[in-house]
This record gives C-alpha cells, sequence and structure tokens, in this order.
C-alpha cells in the first residue's frame, strides 16, 4: 500500500502438503511478511469446488482490539469470487498516505484511488464500484465511517452486509487508509482427477441431505436450535425469504421486509423494503435490548451501512441502558468499551459455539475444544463455518482425500492434525 505496486509469486507446492490451504496457509504468509502488518485473504483448498458448502474465503490479520492472530470468514458469493478472480492468496502490506481499494479482476491487481468513496458508507461504496465498473456482479469486502474513524467495533462489510468479523478488522482497515476490495472474475478451478473429484463430493451431498436440519431454513430456526428463545417468533412477521451462501445445503441467511408486506412477491415500491440477515448474534442482540423486530431490523441495516458489528453493538447498548432504535442508531460511531469474546479468540464466535441440529459423535465432553478444531478445519478447507456445526456428515477424512484428488498431492492424512496445530498454536 505504500508503494501503490503489486507483484505475483507462485504458491509452493510443498506449502500446500504442510498446511493444506486456508487459514493454515495464510498464517504461513502473514509470519512471512509480519514486519509490515499485513492483512491475508486466502481461500481454502476446497472452496468454490462442489464440495458442499465449500463458501469462504478467509480473512487473517492482526486484530487492533484483542491483539491476536485472527480470522474472519468470508461467505455469502464473495468468498467464490475471490478464487474465481485469479489469486489463491492475496497479501496487502503496509500503509497507504491516501484512500485506496484493491481490484483485483481475472487475474490482474490493481491498487486504485478511493478517495471519491471516503467517507460514503457501505452501500454507497459497493453501488459505485459497481457502477464505475460497469458490473453489478463485482462481489466486495469494504468498510463504512465506523472503519475510517478507528471505532473498535468497526467491521469489514460483504457487499450490502454484515460479516463475521468480531475483531475489529474494520478499524485495521481505516488505518492503513484500505477502503475496501472489490473482486470478478470468469477464471476455472483446475481440479487435476474431475470425474473422481466430482462422483466423491456427490456422494458427500448425498450423505449431507439425510440430516437433521432437512425441513428447517433460516436464522430462527437457528436460533432456536441454540436456545435463543422467542426469537423465531419474534422474527417470523417479517420474514419474507431465506438465502444460502454458495453451494451450503442450509440457508443460513434470511431476508426479512420490515417496509413491505413480507408476502408480497412481485417487486416491491420501495427500493430498500428489507435487509438480509446475516449475523445470528447481531439479530439475538437486538432482541435483547427489547425492540421490536422492525426497529432491530432498521438498526442492523444502519449498522451495515455504516459498517459497525451489530452483535458487540447491541452488547454495548445493553450496558448502557440505551433500549431506544433512535439513540442506538444515532450513538453507533460514538460507542466504546470491552465486548468479551469467547473460546481462543482465534476464530470468530459469529458461528455458534455448539451443534446446530445435528448429533456429532466426536464430542467427548468439551464442546469448546470440539468447536475450535470444527472451525479449524472449516477455516482450512474453505467450508461454510455455520454448516460445519450443522451436518456432522462433513468428515475430516473426505476432506483431505478430495483435496488430494484435486490437486494431484500427496497430503498425507497426519498433516492434518499438524496443520491444525500449526493454525490454532
Amino acid at each position: 500500500l505504500g508503494t501503490g505496486e503489486t507483484s505475483e509469486d507462485e504458491l509452493s507446492e510443498d506449502l500446500v502438503r504442510e498446511k493444506i490451504g486456508g487459514a493454515a496457509v495464510n498464517k504461513y504468509l502473514y509470519e512471512q511478511y509480519a514486519d509490515d502488518d499485513p492483512v491475508v485473504l486466502g481461500t481454502g483448498i476446497l472452496t468454490g469446488t462442489l464440495y458442499p458448502a465449500s463458501a469462504i474465503s478467509i480473512l487473517t490479520a492482526r486484530s487492533p482490539v484483542t491483539g491476536k492472530l485472527c480470522h474472519c470468514p468470508i461467505n455469502l458469493k464473495v468468498g467464490l469470487e475471490i478464487q474465481y478472480a485469479g489469486f489463491d492468496y492475496i497479501v496487502i502490506k503496509g500503509v497507504s498516505e491516501a484512500p485506496v481499494f484493491l481490484w483485483i479482476h481475472d487475474g490482474v491487481a490493481d491498487i486504485n484511488d478511493a478517495a471519491g468513496v471516503w467517507g460514503r458508507d457501505v452501500w454507497e461504496t459497493t453501488d459505485e464500484w459497481r457502477k464505475s465498473m460497469g458490473d453489478d456482479l463485482i462481489q466486495t469486502v469494504v468498510i463504512g465511517p465506523a472503519g475510517e474513524s478507528g471505532s473498535d467495533i468497526a467491521q469489514v462489510c460483504l457487499n450490502y452486509w454484515a460479516s463475521g468479523d468480531r475483531f475489529g478488522f474494520g478499524k485495521l482497515f481505516g488505518a492503513k487508509k484500505l477502503k475496501g476490495m472489490a473482486f470478478r472474475g470468469m477464471g476455472l478451478l483446475e481440479i487435476a482427477e474431475p470425474e473422481e473429484f466430482i462422483d466423491r463430493c456427490i456422494e458427500v451431498l448425498e450423505d449431507v441431505r439425510e440430516g437433521e436440519f432437512v425441513g428447517k431454513a433460516g436464522i430462527g430456526d437457528i436460533c432456536e436450535a441454540i436456545g435463543e428463545g422467542g426469537v423465531k417468533e419474534w422474527l417470523a412477521p417479517v420474514v419474507h425469504r431465506h438465502s444460502a451462501c454458495y453451494n451450503t445445503p442450509f440457508p443460513t441467511n434470511t431476508f426479512a421486509f420490515f417496509e413491505e408486506d413480507p408476502a408480497k412477491l412481485e417487486e416491491p415500491d420501495n427500493e430498500t423494503p428489507g435487509f438480509l440477515i446475516t449475523d445470528i448474534f447481531g439479530l439475538t442482540g437486538m432482541h435483547k435490548l427489547g425492540l421490536s423486530v422492525q426497529d432491530a431490523c432498521k438498526v442492523l441495516r444502519t449498522c451495515a451501512r455504516q459498517g459497525v458489528d451489530a452483535a458487540a453493538a447491541a452488547a454495548l447498548c445493553l450496558k448502557a441502558g440505551k433500549t431506544s432504535a433512535e439513540d442506538i442508531e444515532n450513538s453507533l460511531l460514538d460507542l466504546s468499551g470491552t465486548v468479551d469474546m469467547p473460546g481462543e479468540g482465534i476464530f470468530s464466535p459469529w458461528c455458534p459455539r455448539q451443534p446446530v441440529f445435528g448429533v456429532f459423535d466426536d464430542i467427548d465432553g468439551d464442546t469448546s475444544a470440539w468447536w475450535e478444531r470444527r472451525q479449524a478445519i472449516a477455516y482450512i478447507f474453505g467450508i461454510h463455518p455455520i454448516f460445519a456445526v450443522i451436518s456432522p456428515d462433513l468428515m475430516e477424512e473426505d476432506m483431505v482425500d478430495l483435496a488430494a484428488i484435486g490437486t494431484d498431492l500427496d497430503i498425507a492424512d497426519e498433516v492434518l492434525d499438524q496443520a491444525i496445530d500449526y493454525l490454532c498454536g
């Protein structure tokens, strides 16, 4: 960022044999460039393939809030687009003197001026980039005014919506004068043994489709399953539809129409009739504040536009006794204080820290240790972290086998344990 220059390197096959992919490779790359306080964006080794829930890329950086090296999932359709834009890993080093953004498209990486969108919100920025580059399918990782102003609860957002950033990465981007990243690509994945790979993916999918989640959908059902009582019924009057991240068999996101009739099927009159709820704990936090579901959705929308972590905002407002939507919205850029970070603080607590729907035989009394390993696996292979705690049929050995089949590299079974130990160490 300091020089405005980019360069390319080949990824070592030995590194893949040793670390497999995703967050483990991210951590290795971070350590190589640690003096430059880098932000590393990487794809899982199965990201963008036909393996069920292969939806995420991973953002790795040192949290300006916790001081730890942390990993944030990049889901929806954004993680997939990063893969197809032409790079497996992106290392962003240093600090820019003026606002910039990274434009990754069809194997080309450009650092562009972002003065025109600095100070604008997440929605306006995404719209401007799509308009200026003439493509409504461009996927973005972007910050809003909260990140630019250095708020501890600033988060990076995905297109228009909340992300799993619980680490203040939005603040880090702002300090680097990095407004965000835009991705578009028409690349194809090269699979070493495509027929065998596809057949194995279909077998896994058939097993997955027999899971306990069948017949359920959306954030309301997840909330009910993890014991967040009353949220499903509270949310129900505004539910319009549910949507899934790329190739994920369970729709973990819920679109709420709170300024239009949620039963409306034709094009709404209101340009922005609703909001895509992607953050379970942002939603439950608003519920705990006693807001109506309509006011909760309005606050969630404002959080997304400003680039604020809604779950952290809700927790801080609860401590401060702010319980009206107007007070909360007006205070978002001024909120301060610490928010509890459960677990080891390496992987995003955006994902429930317990099994959801499914029964996992590998839990040996310690759910937290099980969760940390399950997340490590998801972040290495590029699997949606929430679906990783929904489906027991996403098996470690299958992922290792498919990584070997897809790359034609000899990846030994014990390497996964070593990669997890390295990632979590």
